[in-house]
């Protein structure tokens, strides 16, 4: 996030392309960075009527090629690395924008990004208890009492979305186009990750979230052109784009402050960029040679 926000990556605009079935999409995300050995792209498939069917939303690879020469030199499975950067991302703006005391943890959905956001929330701060909310109550306390045995801290089902939404840290995880957090849940000096959404037209916290927050993004380009969580209550009137303080790696290299008080509400809207999936895929292709494997490599 550093190396983003100083501009030492190249993030060229990414590409969605509809495909037969208008709500599918093919996405192409290019990017290189003078500091690595490989450059690469991100190729997924968006398939949102999946969730139907128990298949994952999002599918695809990371592939990477040698900078020198441009030989490929690495595939690697798209889903593992989104699922463990998207949190860690989530995981580095709560580490400095929540307060220090913050210890429970509200989770609206029951995904895999839900999984990985409990599991990444609690390695920054000392998680007491998580309180996860789903609209189907059911799956929400299967996944819960899942999720209690592997983390050895309270993993609670929630009925309302608001007993999710009023904890020390927030974080939306949805599917949802519609806002599924209200503002008026958010309990001062809250923090609240905002990761599901990431078109124009969809978000999933209200204007009165957004209003009350202090807002940092991962990159201002693509929180202007994607993140209806922004754009919609801009386009309301009801926050303006100097309400967005900046990007994350500009609280990490000093260039602009994060939390000042207590009582602030802070929010980072998470879009995901290219530059988090080449630097873990080029740590991952360091691991697999270092190995000397040659073959695959698991996520641990």
């Amino acid at each position: 996030m550093r190396a983003v926000s100083s501009g030492s990556v190249s993030i060229p605009p990414r590409t969605f392309v509809p495909l037969t079935n208008p709500d599918d999409h093919l996405g192409l995300m290019p990017g290189s960075s003078p500091g690595l050995p490989a450059y690469g792209a991100k190729i997924i498939t968006l398939h949102p009527g999946n969730a139907i069917r128990q298949s994952p939303v999002i599918q695809g690879f990371v592939a990477l090629f040698d900078s020198d020469t441009g030989t490929p030199v690495a595939i690697i499975d798209g889903a593992s690395v989104t699922a463990m950067r998207t949190a860690a991302a989530s995981g580095l703006a709560t580490r400095v924008l929540a307060r220090a005391d913050a210890s429970s943890h509200g989770v609206l959905g029951t995904g895999v990004q839900a999984e990985t956001h409990i599991e990444a929330i609690a390695c920054v701060r000392e998680i007491g208890v998580a309180k996860v909310w789903g609209r189907d109550l059911g799956k929400t306390r299967h996944f819960a009492a899942a999720q209690s045995q592997r983390f050895g801290f309270d993993v609670v089902a929630v009925e309302h979305a608001a007993d999710a939404g009023n904890c020390d840290i927030v974080s939306a995880v949805t599917s949802a186009s519609d806002p599924v957090l209200e503002g008026t849940w958010l309990s001062p000096g809250a923090h609240v990750n905002l990761v599901g959404a990431h078109t124009p037209t969809t978000r999933e916290a209200d204007s009165d979230a957004l209003a009350r927050s202090s807002i940092y993004v991962d990159l201002l380009a693509s929180a202007r052109a994607e993140s209806g969580d922004v754009l919609i209550p801009v386009e309301e009137g009801r926050i303006h784009w100097r309400d967005v303080v900046g990007e994350i790696g500009q609280v990490l290299t000093g260039d602009i402050a994060g939390r000042v008080d207590a009582a602030q509400i802070t929010l980072y809207v998470s879009l995901g960029i290219v530059a988090q999936d080449l630097f873990v895929a080029n740590y991952l292709l360091d691991q697999a040679t270092a190995a000397d494997v040659g073959t695959t490599v698991k996520l641990s």
